[in-house]
């Protein structure tokens, strides 16, 4: 068996615009200079108490905590809107049906986002049905960390040499380097391709047309 385990924002939903605005929001509700969008770009994918530490270049916890409600707030209020602000990306839902579809393949979720955040979307797009693991840092470390992957590897009972993680981070391709697992980087995302590839990136990929091969290739080595 395959296990294949996918990030989410920036892998198979677009939602950077959307983090980007409600974390220069919470920022300036606590009377604190705004990040600019390309300084959000750069901690997606981290865990969110890690990635506004990061931004916020504070270990005060009481700061962290306000920022990290004022976010939720925002980001929570804006669903109410029913707007389709984080949707797949290109191809990404094909691809997901033709890996489902596959006796030796099994899928799940590796990423930065909370556990109650990863059911809503999954139901949203209709794809829950898809995932037999989902690893969020409700019960593992922020990413690079490895323990996403360890989890998940598991749950299942496959090998680290037949797992594979596919995100557009380096944060992804450090945790499948940590873990000894493959890893496949999507250009589509936040982090810049020769970032992905010095974090451990095996392969690059332009589409989602091209998974299946990238899939190949990365296993048989």
């Amino acid at each position: 068996m395959i296990l294949v385990m996918f990030d989410m924002d920036g892998t198979l939903i677009d939602t950077g615009a959307l983090i980007a605005e409600h974390m220069a929001t919470a920022f300036a509700e606590l009377g604190l200079n705004p990040p600019e969008p390309w300084q959000v770009r750069d901690i997606i994918g981290l865990a969110l108490p890690v990635a506004i530490a990061t931004l916020a270049r504070t270990d005060d916890v009481a700061m962290i905590e306000g920022l990290v409600g004022a976010y939720k707030a925002h980001y929570t209020a804006s669903l109410a809107h029913d707007l389709d602000r984080e949707p797949l990306y290109p191809g990404a839902r094909a691809a997901l049906d033709r890996l489902q579809a596959r006796d030796d393949v099994v899928l799940g979720i590796a990423t930065g986002k909370g556990l109650s955040g990863v059911t809503r979307i999954l139901g949203k797009h209709d794809i829950e049905g898809h995932f037999v693991t989902l690893q969020t840092p409700d019960h593992n470390p922020s990413k690079p960390h490895p323990g996403m992957l360890l989890s998940a590897m598991a749950e299942t009972g496959i090998a680290p040499e037949d797992t594979v993680m596919i995100g557009d981070t380096r944060f992804d391709m450090e945790l499948a380097r940590a873990a000894k697992a493959h890893a496949i980087g999507v250009v589509w995302g936040y982090h810049a391709p020769d970032d992905l590839l010095k974090a451990g990136a095996e392969v690059l990929i332009s589409s989602y047309d091209d998974l299946d091969a990238a899939l190949e290739k990365v296993l048989a080595r």
